[in-house]
């Protein structure tokens, strides 16, 4: 079990903390925990006199303080939540409530995209009594099974092919994700119980056929006419296909695949172990093993980092980034 789910658990079974200060680059934890301490923890009656929501910027240290020590009115809890925390003034003064918080205080502090310092005062207070959370971004191997996974708590099975989709399209943004799936959830109604690739190209506004997922699968396959279509229609549209996002697709593939050349044990389980990837994924390697040999494998990291290079402007003066594309997948398939 994580940290978040651990955190989701206790809430869910009224085990509550006098504080949850909850922090870093992945806002989609901080979000999820504290709207369902916002929602869940009081009634709708108890709400209006013990719910309290203020933004960092617009107080200070004190006046937390001073809201945090109030007692509940015809409550158990009060709930108080300090959102955009990192813009807190003096925010290291919170040390003089965390060493002594109140029980019948719920004290929510949202404090995104950076990290209090555990060294000193007030983050050595909160460690101590287990009140401190971060989150940080997911690796891009870490989305698919995190989309499996949240999917599967919301009665929800996908395609690979389809979550492949979404995470290139969406990135590794945990809350665009989610929201996108909301989205999928209402437009297909409630009959949708396994998502596909046809589902994200109606909804979401990605083509399942043509996108870098699909690109990367005509080079394994060294389908030229494919290829060349795709590209093309990439350079149709540059703002939703940058180069620099084709590129580094596919530099994950071809060095994942140079890792593979060496594996001793290339059963489709040890590979997608080794690879951090999902076993359906495996055939894509040893297709792509029978079809490039490892030093054309080299070589073709070598033309992915020059085009990345002359995409960013080094050593390419005039080229679009549709003739880079079809320069550098002209050097991959030959």
């Amino acid at each position: 079990m994580t940290e978040f789910q651990q955190i989701m658990a206790d809430l869910k079974n009224r085990r509550f903390k006098p504080i949850y200060f909850l922090m870093g680059e992945e806002t989609y934890y901080i979000d999820a925990i504290t709207n369902y301490i916002v929602d869940n923890v009081l009634t709708e009656e108890e709400k209006g006199f013990n719910q309290t929501v203020y933004y960092g910027k617009d107080l200070d240290a004190k006046t937390v303080i001073m809201a945090a020590r109030r007692y509940p009115m015809m409550s158990k809890y009060q709930v108080v939540v300090i959102k955009e925390a990192q813009e807190l003034e003096g925010i290291e003064d919170l040390q003089h409530y965390a060493s002594v918080p109140l029980d019948s205080t719920i004290l929510v502090i949202n404090y995104k995209y950076k990290s209090l310092d555990k060294r000193k005062k007030l983050g050595a207070i909160l460690k101590k009594s287990n009140s401190i959370f971060e989150f940080n971004k997911l690796y891009d191997n870490q989305v698919g099974p995190w989309l499996t996974q949240y999917l599967k708590e919301h009665g929800l099975t996908i395609d690979a092919k389809a979550s492949a989709l979404i995470i290139e399209f969406l990135g590794t943004d945990l809350s665009k994700i989610v929201k996108e799936i909301d989205k999928l959830k209402v437009a297909v109604g409630p009959g949708l119980k396994h998502i596909t690739p046809e589902h994200i190209e109606k909804n979401i506004g990605m083509s399942k056929d043509y996108n870098s997922f699909e690109l990367q699968k005509a080079l394994v396959t060294k389908d030229v006419l494919k290829a060349n279509q795709i590209i093309k229609m990439f350079g149709k549209d540059p703002k939703s296909h940058p180069i620099q996002a084709v590129i580094s697709v596919l530099f994950n593939y071809f060095s994942k695949l140079m890792i593979y050349y060496y594996l001793p044990d290339k059963g489709k389980d040890n590979v997608a172990r080794e690879l951090s990837i999902r076993p359906f994924f495996v055939q894509d390697y040893s297709m792509g093993a029978r079809n490039y040999p490892a030093r054309k494998v080299v070589h073709i990291i070598s033309v992915l980092r020059e085009y990345d290079m002359k995409s960013k402007g080094f050593g390419n003066v005039s080229a679009s980034n549709e003739d880079l594309l079809k320069e550098m997948i002209f050097k991959i398939l030959h």
